[in-house]
């Protein structure tokens, strides 16, 4: 039996890669899974106390520290520090920069699934 050559099969062309337009445009700040559940618990509470937020986020106290000292570097969240008696309270509260990023972040998110969703 003869064997024949055969040409090499080509490849259908592959569409194009796209990565939504929306992704590019997330705030990586809020992104991150701590800070997004610091301002999203902050956003329907007025304020918070940092044990109160230690709790709901199930964290520790340097970790916690950590990601609201970001936060407020960037204007995100106010810290704020009082005393009761001796004994020192730290409260967290949402900005109105804050309170516009998680709004913006959102509307990103919310772009993805959409997009996603009609693909």
């Amino acid at each position: 039996m003869a064997r024949t050559a055969t040409a090499p099969r080509r490849r259908a062309a592959s569409p194009p890669l796209r990565a939504p337009k929306p992704a590019a445009r997330l705030d990586r700040l809020i992104h991150e899974r701590m800070r997004l559940g610091i301002v999203s618990a902050l956003a329907v509470n007025d304020r918070l106390s940092f044990n109160e937020l230690k709790r709901l986020m199930s964290t520790t106290d340097g970790n916690l520290s950590v990601h609201a000292r970001k936060l407020e570097e960037a204007r995100y969240v106010q810290c704020l520090k009082s005393f009761d008696g001796r004994v020192p309270r730290t409260q967290y509260r949402l900005t109105e920069t804050g309170r516009r990023a998680l709004e913006r972040y959102l509307d990103h998110m919310e772009a993805l699934i959409r997009a996603t969703r009609n693909r």
